[in-house]
């Protein structure tokens, strides 16, 4: 495996880590501000500091990056709206979907893609799956969440794209720019709570600057030499990351059942890295320069 593409690995690895330790803030901050509020609080503090970087950029940026905030924000929206009908666990998942829709819609553009990956995102989902699996039936909330996975299954595409044309603080920029802007126009429709005394000050200052900021400029980064579907994969890490945080912070314990989904999708990224090296031509997203 080259290194570049070891660097990449070790980027998004991180940034699922920080996503992994958001599940506790979000809760939190829920008992105080509505979604819309806390979606807008961290991306438009998150946006500060990229203005630097936008300054003088070119048409072609903006529009990529605005591209993607809009995936990303449509993606954040779905997901809240699904949480008031499905539970957090479902959610997770049927978010994490994105593993095997990702490779089936790279299959309809003509792509041919390793067996690895296909057992990888395998293992993910049945991981993921018994991770989260928590018995309640169907409901509308999980229609809402596959349009989420639908979302991310876009962006971790496109992203792999515009991640290779561009630097990536600007790039980064612009979406947390199109992010607070979509959940500014989206408060006008909720109700919103300003408390000054209950203000999670730091919860939104951690997930401004680390969940937001540093995360998505380091999934900018790692998608440059890590192919799409290889990152999803990598991405579904992210409860497995949650589940030890609850461990620590809360002292949630998994069970039998946990514990194996946690192992399988910890396989699944292993399996991924198997038969490394320079990804083949038909991995990459045509027209990635």
């Amino acid at each position: 495996m080259r290194r570049g593409q070891l660097i990449g690995l070790f980027y998004l690895n991180l940034a699922t880590l920080f996503w992994g330790s958001t599940f506790v803030l979000v809760k939190d901050s829920l008992e105080s501000l509505v979604p819309g509020q806390i979606n807008f609080a961290r991306f438009a503090l998150a946006s500060l500091f990229f203005l630097p970087f936008l300054w003088r950029q070119e048409r072609a940026l903006w529009r990529s990056g605005v591209e993607l905030g809009a995936l990303l924000f449509l993606a954040y929206l779905t997901q809240t709206v699904g949480l008031q009908y499905t539970t957090a666990s479902r959610s997770a998942f049927i978010t994490t979907l994105y593993v095997v829709m990702l490779p089936l819609f790279l299959g309809l553009l003509g792509h041919r893609l390793r067996w690895t990956v296909w057992m990888a995102a395998g293992l993910a989902v049945l991981g993921v799956g018994l991770l989260s699996y928590d018995g309640s039936p169907p409901n509308l909330g999980d229609l809402w969440t596959l349009g989420t996975a639908l979302c991310f299954t876009f962006y971790i595409w496109r992203m792999e794209r515009h991640a290779r044309r561009f630097a990536a603080l600007p790039l980064t920029g612009v979406q947390m720019l199109t992010v607070a802007g979509g959940s500014g126009l989206w408060m006008l429709f909720e109700t919103p709570r300003w408390e000054a005394d209950g203000f999670p000050y730091l919860a939104i200052l951690y997930l401004g600057v680390v969940a937001s900021a540093l995360c998505i400029w380091l999934q900018v980064m790692g998608q440059r030499s890590v192919p799409a579907p290889q990152a999803a994969i990598v991405f579904t890490l992210e409860p497995v990351y949650a589940a030890a945080f609850a461990y620590f912070m809360l002292g949630e314990r998994l069970g039998a059942q946990g514990l194996v989904g946690a192992a399988l999708v910890v396989a699944a990224t292993l399996v991924s890295q198997l038969q490394g090296g320079k990804p083949r031509p038909e991995q990459i997203t045509p027209g990635v320069s």
